[in-house]
C-alpha cells in the first residue's frame, strides 16, 4: 500500500494518516494468517479424535451363565442289521408263484415262492408204494420166522431193507416240501433275485430277508476313551436321511481288547428297529458318558488357546482382559468354566482375533444373562477334558 503525502499538508495531519495506514495493513496481515491457522488446529483436534477412535475395537460378547453340561463321545457309523438271512432253493424246481415282494414283511415260517412239485410228489408216490410192499413182505417174513421157517439173515435183510425204504419215504416227503420256500427269519425283504418261471438248481439265492426290529452301528473309538464306555450308556444318533430327528439307543456291549495297528476298540451301540431307520443309513453318533447339572458355561467361541493356557477375554470398565480359565467338560458349542471368572461375566465371542489384553473395546451387542448358554448335545470327537 502506499501513499502520496501532500507536502503542503499541516504536520499533526500527516502523521495521523500514516498512523492510519499501519494500522490498516497490520489488521489485514492478520486477517489474511488467522483462517489457515484456526482450520489446522480444528484438523488435529479432528484426526485425534480418529486416533482414539481406531484404537478402540468393536467387539461382541456372552455372559457366562450356569446350565447342564454332559460329557461325550461322537463318532459316525452305517446301521447294521445284525439278523440277516439270504434265503436259498432247497431243491430244483421251476418257480411257478412268488408270493412275497421287495419291502415285505415276513414272519418266520411264512411261504414266498412255490416250486413245481410234481416229480417230487411222483417221486414220493414210488417210494411210498416200495414201503408198503416191504412192510407186506415183513409181516409175512415174521410169521415164518416165528415158526422157524425163514433164517434170522434173511430175516434180518428184510428188516433192514424196510427201515431203509421208511427213510426214503421220509427224504421224499422233505424233498416235497422243499418246493415251498418259506421266510426263516422274520423281517423285511431286502431283496428278490429270481423271477416266476426261472428254474433254479439246488443252493441258488432266491431272497435275503433283513431283520429290522434291531439295528446295530459300530463305532471305532480312541483307546483313551475305553474307561469311560461301558454297556447300558445311553446313545442319540442323528441320520442324515431323516434331518432333524434323534434316534435314542444305548450301548450293547464294548470290545475288552484294543487293536494294535488302529489304537482303537469296538463299541456296538443297539437303537430299536423303527420304520424310518433302514440298515445302511449313516448316521452321527454321540455316547453320553456324565451329566453335570447347574454348571457355569460360556460358549466355546470365547476360548482362546497360547501357549497351552486356555483364557478369555473379559470386558471389564471397557478393556478387554485377558483371563485364563480352568475347563471342564467341553460339549458342542459349551465350555464348563470351574475357575477364572464369574457367573454373569462378559466374555469376548468376536473380534477377540485381534485383541490385546487392556486393549479398549466397544460392546455392538447387549447380550442378556443367559444369553446363548443353550447347551448343545451334538458332537465334538469326545472332547471332555478334566
Amino acid at each position: 500500500m502506499s501513499l502520496a503525502i501532500n507536502a503542503r499538508l499541516p504536520f499533526r495531519a500527516t502523521v495521523r494518516v500514516l498512523s492510519l495506514a499501519i494500522t490498516m495493513s497490520v489488521l489485514a496481515a492478520c486477517g489474511g494468517q488467522g483462517a489457515p491457522a484456526a482450520q489446522a488446529a480444528r484438523a488435529t483436534a479432528q484426526g485425534q479424535g480418529a486416533a482414539a477412535r481406531v484404537d478402540t475395537v468393536p467387539v461382541e460378547v456372552a455372559r457366562a451363565s450356569r446350565r447342564a453340561i454332559s460329557a461325550s463321545y461322537s463318532g459316525t457309523a452305517t446301521l447294521d442289521a445284525p439278523a440277516e438271512a439270504q434265503v436259498v432253493a432247497k431243491t430244483t424246481g421251476v418257480i411257478l408263484r412268488l408270493m412275497a415282494e421287495e419291502g415285505d414283511m415276513v414272519q418266520a415260517g411264512q411261504v414266498l415262492a412255490r416250486l413245481d412239485p410234481d416229480r417230487k410228489e411222483l417221486a414220493l408216490a414210488q417210494s411210498q408204494a416200495q414201503l408198503r410192499k416191504l412192510e407186506s413182505e415183513f409181516k409175512r417174513s415174521q410169521e415164518l420166522f416165528a415158526r422157524q421157517l425163514v433164517s434170522a439173515d434173511a430175516y434180518e435183510k428184510l428188516r433192514s431193507e424196510l427201515e431203509v425204504q421208511r427213510a426214503a419215504v421220509d427224504i421224499m416227503r422233505l424233498e416235497l416240501s422243499y418246493t415251498n420256500v418259506v421266510a426263516p427269519i422274520s423281517g423285511v425283504v431286502a431283496q428278490r433275485m429270481v423271477k416266476q418261471g426261472n428254474l433254479v438248481q439246488t443252493n441258488a439265492p432266491l431272497f435275503r430277508i433283513v431283520d429290522t426290529s434291531r439295528l446295530e452301528a459300530v463305532l471305532n473309538v480312541p483307546e483313551r476313551e475305553l474307561a469311560t464306555m461301558k454297556p447300558g450308556l445311553p446313545v442319540k444318533m442323528h441320520v442324515d436321511a431323516v434331518p432333524g430327528m434323534v434316534f435314542e439307543g444305548k450301548v450293547d456291549r464294548v470290545a475288552p481288547v484294543v487293536d494294535s495297528g488302529s489304537g482303537t476298540f469296538r463299541v456296538v451301540a443297539a437303537f430299536a428297529g423303527a420304520e424310518l431307520l433302514r440298515p445302511g443309513m449313516f448316521g452321527r453318533i454321540e455316547v453320553v458318558y456324565d451329566q453335570r447339572e447347574d454348571v457355569l458355561v460360556v460358549p466355546r467361541d470365547a476360548l482362546v488357546e497360547d501357549d497351552g493356557v486356555t483364557a478369555v477375554f473379559a470386558v471389564r470398565d471397557g478393556k478387554a482382559v485377558r483371563t485364563p480359565v480352568q475347563l471342564g467338560y467341553v460339549n458342542g458349542s459349551f465350555a464348563e468354566v470351574r475357575a477364572g471368572i464369574d457367573e454373569g461375566d462378559q466374555v469376548v465371542t468376536v473380534g477377540k482375533v485381534t485383541l490385546r489384553d487392556g486393549a479398549s473395546v466397544e460392546v455392538v451387542n447387549a447380550p442378556a444373562l443367559g444369553d446363548g448358554s443353550q447347551v448343545a448335545r451334538q458332537g465334538n470327537n469326545g472332547a471332555a477334558s478334566e
